[in-house]
């Protein structure tokens, strides 16, 4: 009698660019999966793997000859199409010696390889875009995948293809945090917020500082201030801070922003998925402001929803200055009763269970096609 040999868990293959906007929702999704039996493998480049350490040890890290047309000169730029082919070859060839029951992509070149291949070979498959403006990889093969999961909502798709809302994963320290208690602005210890990405933003540490030194005494007096500024940013936004006689924390990055979103009462960040997602969990009032240059102007796209539920403001880089900053500012700080609608209105948009959501489609797609 031949012996029974189990049968091996399936297989989620996961590709990803490497950044961070890509890296941390694949992250979270690889956890779930890891849990939930399943093998998972992550397909990324070398910048990629740098994220990889946060990933479940068991996740296998495959790099991937990733080739961009954003960078290099002329013949490097020649040579992009035939490095993604081999790209492609070589993930057809190591899908037919272990075949996944589902690829999942999160944007990026480094992601092209593996969705091309289970496109060849009628794999189920996936795309999920943080931004509300497709990426180029993921505008390319939404129409040839099998759906399409949108981090935020709505997001713009092409004609025909629809998308279905799960929202963009948190880290656990943020889903400890949701929907933390909100504290209104008053006559009282009042904490601001300032982030703009991880390394934060230097237009922003040009204009805070000064527009919260026109703040009225009122709000000057109580207000202490939490800023991301990049490292060679530090010492003048600490010292204009110092001038204008506010208690502020200036760092070039925060390793408890959970904690930080909690205790403040006023948030002023760029408008990255990741941020817009932790701002709504939570639930807190914001004042957006996003990223001129970001490819599509995909940033103010991110922030559309918080804006049109009324739980953000909108200011466009073009027209921001310390005076305009202020007034919105004051706006917030001085009117609780408009503070808290905010709050609960950023808390209705949040997606604390977008994870979850993810993982459903994952195993719908393979129930499907079984």
């Amino acid at each position: 009698m031949l012996p029974v040999i189990p049968a091996r868990e399936p297989l989620l293959l996961i590709a990803a660019g490497g950044t961070g906007g890509h890296m941390f929702p694949a992250q979270a999704l690889a956890e779930a999966m890891v849990r939930r039996g399943w093998r998972v493998r992550l397909s990324t480049d070398a910048r990629g793997a740098r994220y990889a350490g946060g990933f479940p040890h068991v996740v296998e890290v495959v790099e991937v000859d990733s080739a961009t047309f954003a960078r290099g000169g002329v013949l490097a730029k020649l040579a992009v199409p035939f490095r993604i082919m081999g790209g492609v070859m070589g993930a057809v060839a190591g899908f037919l010696r272990d075949r996944p029951a589902v690829v999942v992509g999160f944007g990026g070149y480094p992601s092209i390889p593996a969705l091309a291949a289970a496109t060849v070979l009628r794999l189920p498959r996936m795309i999920h875009e943080q931004n509300g403006l497709l990426g180029k990889v993921n505008a390319i093969f939404a129409p040839r995948v099998d759906a399409v999961a949108c981090g935020t909502w709505p997001t713009a798709l092409p004609e025909g293809v629809q998308g279905t809302h799960t929202g963009n994963p948190v880290r656990a320290s943020v889903l400890e945090r949701a929907a933390a208690g909100y504290i209104p602005p008053g006559d009282y210890p009042m904490s601001l917020l300032v982030i703009g990405g991880s390394q934060g933003a230097r237009i922003l540490s040009d204009v805070v500082p000064a527009a919260v030194a026109m703040l009225p005494e009122a709000v000057h007096s109580q207000l202490r201030v939490a800023h991301q500024a990049r490292l060679e940013d530090v010492a003048r936004v600490q010292r204009a801070y110092a001038e204008a006689g506010i208690d502020a924390d200036v760092q070039p990055f925060f390793t408890d922003i959970p904690r930080r979103l909690t205790e403040a009462q006023l948030v002023i960040s760029r408008a990255g998925a990741s941020s817009v997602a932790d701002i709504s969990v939570i639930g807190r009032p914001s004042i957006l402001i996003p990223y001129a240059v970001a490819t599509g102007d995909h940033q103010t796209a991110n922030a559309r929803g918080l804006v049109d539920a009324e739980a953000a403001i909108l200011m466009p880089e073009s027209k921001l200055d310390a005076e305009v900053l202020c007034t919105q500012i004051t706006a917030v700080l001085t009117n609780p009763p408009a503070a808290e609608r905010m709050a609960r209105n950023a808390l209705a948009q949040g997606v604390p269970d977008a994870t979850q959501r993810l993982v459903s489609l994952v195993e719908g797609l393979r129930k499907d096609k079984r």
